[in-house]
């Protein structure tokens, strides 16, 4: 949207204008009729309209033709010029949303004063709705693990293009963050970041929602590929839009433009898309839920996104992360986390992986008092009944049936998985933290049949073939 559409009847007055604008480096385009003007509005919307009211030969005069631009493109500013200038004929073209009405013949440094405010008028206007309509959620990254720099390595590759990704990972990993982080790092961080929540939206009004609609009584309302022009539109969860919806944006994808509901003109988009599921696309397309032809075009650099329990060392960062964030946005305690809630944080089940620990981190400042350290005894206990014992030992079922040696060897084993796990597979720190020699840790982990390996640029522990297994 960077040219300016000059409409006029007279082709010694459109090319003497286009003539001046160029000369003032200005892109200018021309029509002679109302059929010309609507054929090249609808081709690319321009940044600005000079617009003769008068079209000999027309279907449209100028005030029809104003009022479909401001229909159908109201950010565009019109400029109003005739040869037959009245006090009536300029208030209605105001009245209608022109910006400024100039009478014919019009003085050349009057022209390029008007166009020029109306440009600036109309790019302040655009930077202040994409201010409005951008959401402000965050988009920061938190982490120091090495699962974590893996994630964001990957990230930072694509904000170099204007590539489809398609994230995936289970829910509440934090996809939507990492969506935002390409948008914010990507030459689209000046426009808009629209999410589709594909699983909240009632499937009867999806392209409604997507496409908009126009009609007499309630006008334009553009919908959500509208109103992301310039940026990028977030499918989340896209494995829940409707088959029929599916189809529709495939053609978009395709084409990059749509047509609204109920309406017969073309509208064009320039979009960035971005696509999320913590489902098995594969599966979902053997079972005839979601179209191949679809998964192929947003599936061009597949991204996953890993789970908390995949990167537990960032729990205590993203632990502070989200205080500090709570008590800036909601002036809740800036507390610190002790040791043993930091400890007893890492060896916790987090099926709803970073959600589930911001939910948490909310709910103990809301109960909690003071500004003190948040302590262990403020986190879920995972038994209610070990959590009434207070540091004593509950015993599962499983282990107390077994011999002294071998329970001993089950809890060693367990609890060493454990340590390694949470300290993100780094031998050095879990055998500082356990009291032991890394040596003599090796040795116990070999005797156990505990073996580390690569996983998503970290380390993980798991039970493995030994020669010295359990109980030798």
């Amino acid at each position: 949207m960077s040219d300016i559409l000059i409409v006029d009847d007279e082709r010694d007055i459109r090319e003497l204008i286009s003539d001046i604008l160029e000369d003032e480096g200005y892109a200018t385009r021309l029509a002679g009729d109302s059929d010309e003007a609507m054929a090249a509005i609808n081709a690319e919307q321009p940044a600005l309209i000079v617009l003769d009211i008068w079209l000999k030969d027309s279907r449209m005069d100028g005030i029809d033709i104003l009022k479909t631009v401001k229909r159908d493109n109201p950010g565009v500013p019109v400029v109003i010029i005739s040869g037959h200038g009245n006090i009536e004929i300029a208030v209605a073209a105001i009245k209608q949303g022109a910006y400024d009405f100039i009478e014919k013949p019009f003085n050349i440094d009057q022209l390029l004063v008007v166009i020029r405010r109306a440009m600036e008028t109309s790019q302040l206007r655009r930077e202040n709705q994409q201010l409005r309509r951008r959401d402000t959620a965050e988009a920061q990254m938190v982490g120091n693990s090495a699962t974590y720099r893996a994630l964001v390595a990957q990230l930072d590759k694509v904000t170099r293009s204007n590539g489809r990704v398609m994230l995936t990972g289970p829910a509440g990993a934090g996809k939507e963050v990492a969506a935002r982080y390409i948008h914010a790092h990507s030459n689209r961080a000046e426009g808009p970041f629209v999410t589709v929540g594909c699983a909240s939206i009632e499937s009867g009004r999806m392209e409604e929602v997507l496409f908009g609609r126009e009609g007499a009584e309630r006008g334009v309302e553009p919908g959500l590929l509208e109103q992301a022009h310039g940026g990028v539109i977030y499918f989340d969860e896209v494995a829940d839009m409707p088959l029929g919806t599916q189809s529709k944006i495939l053609r978009v994808l395709v084409d990059q433009q749509f047509q609204r509901v109920g309406g017969a003109d073309k509208v064009r988009v320039d979009l960035r898309v971005i696509s999320s599921t913590n489902r098995d696309l594969q599966a979902e397309i053997a079972a005839g839920r979601f179209r191949q032809e679809l998964y192929h075009r947003l599936n061009v650099v597949p991204i996953a996104v890993p789970s908390l329990e995949d990167r537990r060392e960032d729990i205590p960062l993203l632990a502070e992360h989200f205080i500090r964030d709570f008590h800036q946005t909601q002036g809740m305690p800036l507390r610190e986390v002790s040791e043993e809630a930091v400890a007893l944080m890492q060896t916790m089940v987090w099926p709803g992986n970073v959600r589930q620990l911001r939910n948490l981190v909310e709910r103990v400042l809301i109960l909690g008092e003071g500004t003190e350290p948040i302590e262990a005894r403020e986190l879920p206990a995972p038994d209610e009944e070990a959590a009434s014992d207070g540091d004593k030992v509950v015993l599962s079922a499983a282990l107390a049936t077994l011999p002294l040696r071998e329970a001993r060897e089950a809890f060693e084993r367990e609890y060493l998985l454990t340590q390694i796990n949470r300290f993100g597979g780094n031998i050095s720190r879990t055998a500082s933290f356990v009291g032991m020699e890394r040596s003599a840790l090796h040795r116990k982990l070999k005797s156990l049949g505990v073996v580390t390996a690569g996983k998503t640029g970290a380390r993980d522990a798991g039970i493995g073939g030994s020669e010295g297994g359990p109980g030798a």
